[in-house]
């Protein structure tokens, strides 16, 4: 392939009822693929000598909490041969299990992997779908737009009970001082002592 715009069309021509759309931007291809078709398509991508998408780059979602189908599905492409990126995606639902892409690519597993642990998402057939990032017992998945900014639980050493442990998240506020003057000012500390070294002098 020569160009982007060839590899659109060779796309578009090949794959027909298996690509929703398809567009060229920031010099690199968008396709919007159905999720049953991902296989296929991904074969066609690796596999065909006009193409030959050799590399998976990254795999990873987008979560829209607002939309029925709450999460975006995306994988990025790379084809060393011809000097070109793609990026495919498509939406599903919240509890949807969707294809494994580890017999086809085999670092898809830790990516996967991290899709998982990251948004909850399963994917059929992985050999080892466990989390990744995250500890032992951990709740929730974190890139999820409702998961709390400062989690459910922390993990720390006590030191009474000589081991680690998981309790809620406390923040507390008592002994923290808040500076909301502008570095340009000086911060509080700095002005008082500038004060008195001035009355002493």
């Amino acid at each position: 392939m020569n160009t982007l715009i060839d590899l659109e069309k060779k796309i578009n021509s090949e794959l027909t009822t298996k690509i929703d759309q398809s567009k060229i931007l920031h010099n690199q291809l968008y396709i919007d693929v159905n999720k049953d078709d991902l296989i296929d398509v991904i074969l066609f991508l690796k596999t065909n000598k006009n193409t030959k998408f050799k590399q998976l780059i990254d795999i990873t979602a987008v979560d829209y909490p607002e939309k029925a189908q709450r999460f975006k599905m995306v994988y990025l492409l790379l084809s060393h041969e011809f000097n070109q990126r793609i990026i495919l995606s498509y939406y599903i639902n919240e509890n949807e299990v969707i294809n494994s892409l580890t017999s086809i690519f085999p670092a898809a597993n830790w990516m996967e992997r991290e899709v998982f642990d990251m948004y909850g998402i399963n994917f059929k057939d992985h050999p080892d779908l466990r989390r990744i990032l995250t500890d032992y017992g951990f709740e929730g998945h974190p890139l999820r737009k409702d998961f709390p900014l400062t989690g459910h639980s922390e993990v720390r050493y006590s030191e009474d009970q000589k081991k680690v442990i998981n309790e809620p998240v406390k923040l507390e506020q008592n002994y923290r001082n808040f500076d909301y003057e502008s570095p340009w000012e000086g911060t509080k500390y700095i002005k008082d002592q500038t004060e008195n070294n001035d009355k002493k002098n």
